[in-house]
């Protein structure tokens, strides 16, 4: 029962967190604030968020086409239109139940190319922890870059003390991080444990990329990926007048910031426009121009996936009927 109880809060409460931010969300904007969204979403220029899809279904193509570098060495090579519709569906199954997804497209691959259950899903370990490693890196470019915002907050303007922090950031955080790691190593409490197990299961995922036959073609689609994933988010800053002229920097923390609220709530539901807004706000974009920017981009995002993720799950076994005829 308490088992039970437990799977039931898991689905639900991601779910009722991302409605009532929505609805705590609005409750809190007068009638203009409304309106004025609602003329920002009118005005908006959607050849833009066309574009943002494009390139959102470009990433798409090339994860199911980095699936194969990590398939092929165990003797499988999937068709690619099957890898393809796999990867939407799990896209799909994410919005409603978290991390379900990855089940869900290792169950969709052995029944279409004859897979091992375990096999697919230990690919697909592996691809999470380049995307990890990836998210890291950038999350690491967007902390950097944001030394200046953070010296103007603890530094008054003092342009030399922000040189310093940036110095810090550079050398003293690997020390840190190092340090850290040993002292997780030689910890027996259970919590402890478990964070030393997830970073080592990152390294020995590095170096299993690191020793793959097709490494560059792997570390290159994975770069190319998340490329994809920042020129979704830079282009449909040009939707918006308010978010045209945005720096580096501010896309940089946005696009971050809205990555870790997807991992709040299934797909950013009320998270993903919150968190975008507060990080545009920074930069000095007026509120209602940045929230209508977050929902305009966590709505493309969210169609895609339903779309395509919907279209993937009808036409995948249709699709491998007639191949079998």
């Amino acid at each position: 029962m308490i088992n039970r109880l437990k799977k039931i809060s898991y689905i639900t409460l991601p779910i009722a967190l991302g409605v009532f931010l929505i609805w705590y969300s609005i409750s809190k904007l007068s009638p203009a604030d409304i309106q004025s969204i609602k003329t920002s979403f009118q005005t908006a220029n959607y050849w833009w968020v066309a574009l943002s899809i494009f390139f959102g279904i470009l990433s798409h193509l090339s994860r199911a086409y980095r699936w194969q570098f990590l398939l092929e060495p165990l003797g499988y090579k999937p068709r690619f239109a099957n890898s393809v519709m796999a990867v939407l569906i799990a896209y799909l199954l994410n919005l409603f139940i978290p991390r379900s997804g990855e089940i869900a497209r290792a169950a969709t691959i052995k029944k279409y190319e004859n897979i091992p259950f375990e096999k697919a899903i230990g690919t697909i370990v592996a691809e999470r922890v380049a995307d990890v490693i990836m998210l890291f890196s950038i999350t690491g470019v967007a902390f950097f870059l944001q030394t200046e915002l953070m010296g103007s907050y603890l530094f008054k303007e003092d342009e030399e003390r922000s040189i310093y922090l940036k110095i810090a950031i550079l050398v003293l955080f690997p020390l840190l991080g190092i340090a850290t790691y040993y002292f997780l190593k030689k910890s027996t409490h259970p919590f402890i444990v478990k964070i030393f197990t997830f970073i080592k299961g990152l390294i020995d995922g590095i170096k299993s990329i690191i020793t793959m036959r097709k490494k560059w073609p792997f570390i290159f689609h994975t770069i190319f990926i998340w490329l994809m994933y920042l020129l979704m988010f830079y282009s449909v800053t040009f939707a918006l007048p308010e978010t045209t002229n945005l720096p580096f920097a501010a896309i940089i923390v946005a696009f971050v910031v809205g990555g870790f609220s997807m991992a709040l709530t299934n797909g950013g539901l009320g998270t993903y426009p919150v968190f975008v807004a507060s990080a545009l706000i920074l930069y000095h974009i007026e509120d209602n121009p940045a929230r209508a920017f977050g929902w305009i981009m966590w709505t493309a995002q969210t169609l895609m996936v339903i779309i395509f993720g919907g279209l993937s799950f009808l036409l995948i076994p249709i699709y491998n009927r007639l191949r079998h005829k």
